[in-house]
């Protein structure tokens, strides 16, 4: 087998041209793997991009669609933007504080104990529940036997059951990638496990949380089939998420893309465009607040 010689470092080493060609033939996989994994993705947001750029006017955020037909001109998402910032606000402001703590609970005190096995079964059950059981469960639940009516609450509750186990996974694994000599000097000095947490475990996994977080509500942002069962479906504006039927971008689409009209299937691929746009600043924004909040070295 031919070899070709090199020198780094003073050192004259022998790499074989097999090993090089190998090398060159796996790199040249990657890069088809990877352009074959973008090309989908390019393709699909070029046209909503094409497609969503039609009615992608002030209109459409200035305005519902109360009173306008499907076959009418105009109208706009403005309820349903309302509708989609607020219950993913909710969902976030309910599911993160569980789902951070129980992170926390299961890295820092459970060990091998059995509760934190049940409680990590239990969070990958639920990471696998389909979108549309939590939305049956909290029907059944919130609205059947407890008597609440449609609302952008009910459709958070939802939301929250599928935010939890996928919150839970990334802080979790954030925190188990803290070197544990942070803590062991932490409490070499005398602070307490609770503020050891607080203020060294914490802050040094904030970024890859904060990461985590974003693509939780990232996927609970574009979830339809449990609002179709909690929220219902309204033209209107309601700006209260507590009182009666709200609208959301994904039922939105959901209901606009079902009508054959052409200004009413405009108008869906306008939704989807701006639901991508809300996903990708919400995690612009995440990623530059990481940032500030990330513990810099002295």
């Amino acid at each position: 087998m031919t070899t070709v010689s090199t020198r780094k470092g003073g050192s004259l080493t022998s790499v074989s041209a097999g090993r090089k060609i190998k090398d060159r033939l796996v790199q040249g996989l990657v890069y088809l793997a990877f352009a074959l994994a973008v090309v989908p993705l390019v393709s699909v947001l070029w046209t909503v991009v094409v497609n969503g750029a039609k009615r992608l006017d002030p209109t459409f955020f200035q305005f519902s669609m109360n009173a306008v037909s499907g076959s009418d001109p105009g109208g706009g998402a403005y309820h349903a933007i309302i509708g989609t910032l607020e219950q993913v606000a909710i969902t976030t402001v309910i599911a993160v504080p569980l789902a951070l703590l129980t992170a926390i609970y299961l890295v820092e005190y459970a060990g091998n104990g059995r509760l934190g096995k049940l409680i990590s079964f239990t969070v990958d059950v639920m990471t696998g529940i389909p979108s549309i059981v939590a939305g049956l469960f909290v029907l059944a639940l919130w609205l059947l036997t407890m008597g609440f009516g449609f609302s952008g609450f009910a459709g958070a509750l939802s939301l929250t059951i599928l935010m939890i186990p996928t919150v839970v996974r990334a802080a979790e694994e954030m925190l188990k990638l803290v070197p544990n000599d942070l803590r062991e000097a932490s409490y070499a000095l005398g602070v307490p496990r609770w503020r050891t947490i607080c203020f060294v475990v914490l802050p040094t996994a904030m970024t890859g949380i904060v990461t985590g977080v974003m693509l939780a509500v990232a996927r609970v942002m574009g979830e339809t089939a449990p609002l179709l069962l909690t929220i219902f479906f309204t033209k209107a504006i309601n700006n209260d998420p507590f009182t009666g039927p709200q609208a959301s971008l994904p039922t939105f689409i959901w209901e606009q893309a079902a009508d054959p009209n052409q200004h009413s299937i405009d108008r869906a691929w306008t939704g989807a465009l701006v639901l991508i746009g809300i996903i990708m600043l919400l995690n612009l924004v995440a990623r530059l607040v990481a940032r500030r909040t990330a513990p810099t070295s002295r």
